[in-house]
C-alpha cells in the first residue's frame, strides 16, 4: 500500500510567494564573530600595562584562554539555539558544522586555561609544574567559584569526549542527545567564575556589562526558540497519528493531522525534530523531513528503520499524540538561482526531494528528478513521483544496480549524456554522506558551480 497526497498547484503557488532574493548571511556573521574576538583580545590588552616574570607570562596566556573560552562558550550555546535566521537561510547541517567546531576550540581552549593558570599560581606559591595537582585542589577549595568551574569543566570534558567520532558512532543517538544537553549546565556553571575571579571584568564595569548582556541574550533565544517556541506551535496545532502506511519494505509514512498545519510556516524541503508520545518513544526527539508539502490538516513523513526509533514508527497508533519542534533547514526553493532544476536524490533522502518535485515553480522541462535506490523495489514513491511528473511535464529518472549488483554510472559524462545543459541548473541534492559526496564532484566535473549545488546533511 502507498500514500497519495495531492494539491501540487496551491503548494507551487505557496512557494512561489515565499521565493526571494539568494543571499548567504554566512560571511557577515562569521566577521561578527571574529569581531568578538578581536574585542575579547582587546579587553586583555587594555587591561594588562605590562607583563613580568615566568608567572606572569604564563598567567596571562592562561587570561587570554579563558576570556576565548568564555567567548565562544556563548556561542556553542547560540548554535543550539535553533534560532531561524540561522538554521533556514545558514541551513541546519552548517550551523551544526559551526557547533561543532566551536565546541572543540572550547574545549581545548578550557583545557588549555585551567592548566596555564594552575601552572601559573604554583609558580607563585613557589611550587613545581609537578604540583599543578595539589595546585588546582587548592584553588577550587579557597577561590569564589571555582568548584561550580571544576563541575562545569568536567561536564564539558563528558560532552567532548562522547562526541568524538567512533564514540558517538557506538553510541545511541538518543544517549548522545540527552547527555550533549549537559552543555547548558557547564556553561551555566563556569559562568560565575568568569565574572567572580576574572580580573578584566574586576577592573572593568563595561566589559562586566557586556558579558552579563551576552549571555543574557543568548539565554534569551535558547528559551524563546528551544521551549516558548515549540509550546506555543504544539498548542497550536494539536498533532496527532492519522495513519501509518508502509511504502516499500522497511520504508514508512507517517501521516500526522492537526489544526491549519499548512500555516506552521514549513517549506517543501525542511524537517522537524518529532516527538511521538508513545510507550518508549516520549524522551526521543529526531529529525525527520517532510515528504510532501503541508496541506491545512495533514503533514507527512517518510522514514526508512535504519535505528530503534525509526523501525518503531511502524508501531504507531492513530491517534497517538506528536510534538514536533522546527520547521528547520535550508534546502528550499529560496536557493534557487536558474530556471532549471535537478532534484537528485539516494535512498531515504528522497523524502524532501519528493517534497521539492512536487512544489517548485516550473514549465515543462524545467524540473528533472534522479532517484538513486538499490533496486526498483526500494523506490519508495515512486507512484507519487510518477503522477506528480506526467501533471508537471517534468523529467522522472531512476538509477538503480544491475541484477549482478553492479552500481549505476553516475558520473560528469554520464550526467551530461543525460541532461546536455546540466551546467545551467540548480541542483538540489540529497542522501547518505557517501553518495552525496561522489554526485557532488560528478556535478562539479560535469560543470555546475559549487554555488548552485544544495546539500543539506541530516546526520547528527
Amino acid at each position: 500500500m502507498t500514500t497519495t497526497l495531492a494539491g501540487g498547484r496551491a503548494a507551487r503557488r505557496q512557494t512561489m510567494r515565499r521565493i526571494r532574493p539568494r543571499r548567504s548571511p554566512a560571511v557577515p556573521l562569521l566577521l561578527a564573530v571574529w569581531a568578538g574576538a578581536a574585542g575579547v583580545l582587546w579587553l586583555w590588552w587594555t587591561n594588562t600595562p605590562s607583563i613580568a616574570g615566568t608567572d606572569g607570562r604564563i598567567l596571562n596566556a592562561g587570561r587570554i584562554t579563558g576570556l576565548l573560552a568564555g567567548y565562544l562558550m556563548a556561542l556553542v550555546v547560540l548554535q543550539m539555539a535553533r534560532v531561524p535566521a540561522l538554521e533556514r537561510r545558514v541551513g541546519s547541517d552548517r550551523v551544526a558544522r559551526w557547533h561543532a567546531t566551536s565546541g572543540r576550540y572550547t574545549l581545548c581552549l578550557v583545557l588549555a586555561h585551567i592548566f596555564l593558570v594552575m601552572w601559573g599560581y604554583a609558580l607563585q606559591a613557589g611550587r613545581s609544574l609537578g604540583d599543578i595537582v595539589r595546585q588546582t585542589i587548592d584553588s577550587v577549595d579557597q577561590l569564589p567559584d571555582m568548584g561550580k568551574a571544576a563541575v562545569g569543566a568536567g561536564l564539558l570534558l563528558v560532552v567532548g569526549l562522547v562526541s568524538i567520532g567512533p564514540v558517538r558512532r557506538r553510541m545511541p543517538y538518543d544517549t548522545w542527545y540527552h547527555v550533549h544537553l549537559f552543555t547548558y549546565a557547564a556553561v551555566f556553571l563556569a559562568f560565575w567564575h568568569q565574572i567572580t575571579t576574572g580580573n578584566d571584568f574586576a577592573v572593568e564595569p563595561a566589559a562586566k556589562t557586556f558579558w552579563y548582556g551576552l549571555y543574557a541574550a543568548v539565554t534569551l533565544l535558547v528559551v524563546w526558540y528551544r521551549i516558548l517556541t515549540p509550546i506555543r506551535l504544539n498548542l497550536k496545532h494539536r498533532m496527532r497519528v492519522e495513519a501509518v502506511v508502509e511504502e516499500t519494505p522497511g520504508i514508512v509514512s507517517v501521516l500526522i493531522g492537526g489544526r491549519k498545519l499548512h500555516r506552521m510556516g514549513a517549506e517543501a524541503g525542511q524537517f522537524l525534530r518529532w516527538r511521538f508520545l508513545a510507550p518508549g518513544m516520549r524522551f526521543s526527539s529526531h529529525p525527520y523531513s517532510l515528504s510532501a508539502a503541508p496541506r491545512p490538516g495533514l503533514l507527512r513523513i517518510t522514514v526508512k528503520a535504519i535505528g530503534d526509533h525509526s523501525a518503531r514508527l511502524r508501531e504507531l497508533r492513530p491517534g497517538t499524540r506528536v510534538w514536533a519542534e522546527g520547521p528547520y533547514g535550508a534546502l528550499t526553493a529560496a536557493r534557487r538561482s536558474r530556471g532549471k532544476v535537478l532534484l537528485v536524490a539516494g535512498g531515504v533522502g528522497i523524502t524532501p526531494m519528493r517534497a521539492l518535485f512536487e512544489t517548485l515553480p516550473g514549465a515543462a522541462g524545467d524540473i528533472t528528478l534522479l532517484y538513486r535506490a538499490n533496486s526498483t523495489q526500494d523506490l519508495a514513491l515512486w507512484d507519487e513521483l510518477a503522477k506528480i511528473a506526467d501533471e508537471r511535464g517534468a523529467r522522472l529518472m531512476y538509477a538503480v544496480n544491475s541484477p549482478d549488483g553492479e552500481r549505476p554510472d553516475i558520473s560528469a559524462e554520464s550526467l551530461r549524456r543525460k541532461i546536455a545543459d546540466i551546467d545551467r541548473h540548480d541542483v538540489f541534492l540529497c542522501g547518505p554522506p557517501g553518495f552525496a559526496q561522489s554526485v557532488y564532484e560528478a556535478l562539479r566535473g560535469a560543470g555546475v558551480p559549487a554555488r548552485r549545488i544544495h546539500h543539506e546533511s541530516f546526520e547528527m
